[in-house]
């Protein structure tokens, strides 16, 4: 049994993270509990698959859109995640009061796993669909929704070696998106953890106990991060080879200067093609973080040349106009 209470305020936890290769602000949570719906979720922001009772509470949030906005200009400038969505979404109103809410606050906003979608949508909402364990041919019903409403979707992976690497699940999920329509598949590397690793073989024994055994030599004998790396890239070129994009695109918030955010995805970009370059990565999404909280539109002050004297970053300030100087590409 599943008791929803309501939440006393509108809950949006600051959170310096990213998903998917872009960075979060802000996770705004309308259901809070892991409650109800498939047995299994994966998390993009933990990286992790997460286990869902058959039974619980589940806190939910306002159905006023006023309070979210009012929640998220608490918190640092950024892009918001929300969600996941829950299935009384119809009847409780909480994550599209949250996503509307974020968005006439200015934010851009990443939808995580929504269920329906804001009536007027805009350039400020990039839809995230999550796999989960036992999704299989997983229903895209929600993902053509986000396409018929104008908003950008595609579909998040979790990179588990020995499983979602294997070249049979991952060229069913590649070609589902792009049938769909998707504009991006983008993959995630899962925690390797302990009890990460442990949720991990539970649900392979469940949905595939053909494959158990083997699965659990693989996921807790094998050179960890090298599999990583050969699963990303694997997804990449299958990705590439089916026009997928490997980032979701940035969506772009009312209260955000386009050419601070157009400048900020790129760097994103630019650190997703570094990424084994950990230290220069990090650097590059600093640079990002910065741009967003400038409090500014900074075009005018790389057209007048004087960007290098305001930028912190200072083996960064070349690519970072470079960033500003590029065509847009939307």
């Amino acid at each position: 049994m599943i008791e929803y209470e309501e939440a006393d305020t509108a809950v949006v936890r600051p959170r310096e993270s990213e998903v998917g290769g872009r960075r979060i602000a802000a996770h705004a949570v309308p259901y809070s509990g892991e409650a109800g719906g498939p047995p299994y979720r994966f998390d993009p922001l933990e990286r992790r698959v997460v286990e869902r009772r058959t039974s619980g509470r589940v806190a939910v949030g306002p159905a006023d859109t006023a309070e979210w906005a009012r929640a998220v200009a608490r918190c640092p400038a950024g892009p918001i995640l929300v969600g996941p969505a829950s299935p009384v979404e119809e009847i409780r109103g909480a994550y599209l009061a949250a996503a509307e809410g974020a968005a006439s606050a200015g934010r851009p906003v990443y939808l995580l796993d929504p269920i329906a979608f804001p009536s007027a949508p805009s350039r400020a909402f990039v839809a995230l669909f999550a796999w989960a364990p036992g999704a299989g041919a997983r229903d895209d019903t929600a993902l053509r929704s986000a396409l018929e409403a104008a908003i950008p979707a595609g579909g998040l992976l979790p990179i588990v070696p020995g499983w979602t690497d294997e070249p049979g699940l991952l060229g069913e999920y590649l070609e589902l998106l792009s049938a769909a329509g998707a504009r991006f598949a983008a993959p995630i590397s899962v925690s390797g953890d302990g009890d990460s690793r442990r949720v991990l073989v539970e649900a392979r024994a469940r949905f595939d106990p053909g494959s158990a055994d083997r699965f659990f030599e693989t996921i807790h004998h094998c050179d960890w991060p090298a599999a990583l790396r050969e699963g990303l890239r694997r997804f990449r070129a299958e990705a590439a080879r089916r026009g997928l994009a490997t980032l979701p695109p940035r969506p772009l918030g009312a209260g955000e200067p386009p050419g601070n955010s157009a400048a900020a995805a790129r760097l994103e970009e630019r650190a997703q093609e570094l990424e084994e370059d950990e230290h220069r990565a990090a650097l590059l999404h600093a640079a990002a973080r910065w741009i967003d909280e400038s409090g500014r539109d900074l075009a005018p002050v790389v057209r007048e040349g004087n960007f290098a004297k305001v930028f912190p970053f200072g083996a960064l300030a070349a690519e970072a106009e470079a960033a500003f100087r590029a065509p847009r590409t939307t």
